[in-house]
């Protein structure tokens, strides 16, 4: 027995992933990262290692490999400009991924790729015209007038942004199928080690590569596609006077971040009324009444929401798992999260939490939500 969805409200009717061939266990990192990028500095070294730790983060994949790094040296050596060879590798990284993550999710839908009216492309990682989303229509052999929207440079939030464009899309166009693809690589911000740079040492241990697909239709088939999550209402938010707590630039050498001490502070003291905000649409007060699906950007900042808000424990598992299995993927996290949250939800059955949100954050700092339904 499931839930009806509510007519002409988004559904989310298939997802996949996909993510490069070499994966990285934690523990094998600091001596990988070092090497790599030929550096000696042992108080650098210690830092990533406690880094590594506190992150929670088990496994990762990378588009990074030896040969990549034989191939290209400059990538490891300290002010090379280099953004012309990070893009050479990082284009086709990307658009492989998200072929792979998109065709995975199409098979699990079950319908033909021509069906598919629009795509939404979700990147902070890839740069040209045309872009990677005419590229990935074509690689999935989609019709030629098929709806392309572009979402680039969002960075963590770019995946929720991405569901909420996708809603839109499907809501106001009867019968459309919208293809919603995310995929990033590390491969713009990958630079040595540098004490001027500390956030560098943040990224090595935090990110990692990877793609992820969903399919967003409304008033499913019945029968021929399996809806498990209603997007019901969404929300972007920005907090005025935040714009440099996280600082991404675009130089000759790759993207450098500067990420913000007062991050987690900023969310912790924003994020109550937030979801509040997003809650009152169905009615809800208690925060453990719902199901949470979290972009984990760091232990930190869901710590902070757990005590904040008062949720037990369990409330934020899908989102530690995915921060454990995986790292912080940008904006396809949150993908990744749902997929763990479906299995949930389908174990709990009908008698699980029907209301749930899907919360992500951003530079700007911006804040993106969604009033979730299970179905």
């Amino acid at each position: 027995m499931s839930r009806i969805p509510t007519a002409g409200k988004a559904t989310v009717l298939a997802i996949g992933k996909a993510f490069p061939r070499q994966v990285i266990p934690q523990e094998c990192l600091v001596e990988g990262y070092f090497r790599d990028t030929k550096c000696q500095d042992l108080a650098m070294k210690e830092k990533l290692e406690r880094l590594c730790k506190t992150t929670t983060v088990k496994t990762r994949y990378t588009v990074m490999s030896k040969e990549i790094l034989d191939k290209y040296p400059e990538l490891a050596t300290e002010g090379s400009p280099t953004i012309k060879q990070r893009l050479e590798i990082a284009n086709p990284a990307v658009l492989e991924m998200a072929t792979e993550a998109s065709l995975a999710c199409i098979k699990e839908w079950g319908r033909a790729a021509q069906d598919i009216t629009h795509v939404v492309y979700v990147s902070s990682s890839e740069i040209r015209l045309p872009g990677g989303d005419l590229y990935l229509a074509t690689n999935l052999g989609l019709r030629s007038d098929v709806g392309r929207v572009m979402l680039y440079f969002l960075g963590c939030y770019g995946g929720v942004t991405g569901l909420r464009v996708a809603k839109d899309i499907a809501e106001n166009n009867p019968g459309s199928r919208v293809l919603l693809t995310t995929s990033e690589t590390t491969i713009l911000g990958f630079r040595p080690p540098n004490k001027a740079r500390p956030y560098d040492l943040v990224g090595a241990a935090l990110f990692g590569d990877g793609a992820a697909a969903v399919i967003i239709g409304a008033d499913p088939l019945v029968g021929k596609e399996s809806p498990f999550l209603e997007l019901n209402y969404a929300v972007q938010q920005f907090l005025p006077g935040t714009h440099g707590v996280i600082d991404g630039r675009l130089s000759e050498e790759g993207i450098n971040f500067k990420l913000g001490r007062d991050l987690p502070q900023k969310i912790e003291d924003n994020i109550e009324d937030f979801c509040n905000k997003l809650m009152t649409k169905a009615g809800l007060e208690e925060f453990n009444d719902l199901f949470w699906a979290v972009h984990p950007g760091g232990p930190a900042i869901l710590n902070r929401l757990e005590t904040l808000l008062k949720l037990k424990s369990q409330k934020l598992e899908c989102s530690r798992r995915a921060l454990m299995d995986y790292g912080n993927v940008s904006s396809n996290t949150i993908f990744y999260v749902m997929e763990y949250m479906r299995e949930e939800l389908k174990r709990d059955g009908i008698g699980g939490e029907e209301w749930g949100l899907a919360l992500a954050f951003g530079p700007g700092i911006t804040f993106e939500g969604i009033l979730i339904r299970s179905l």
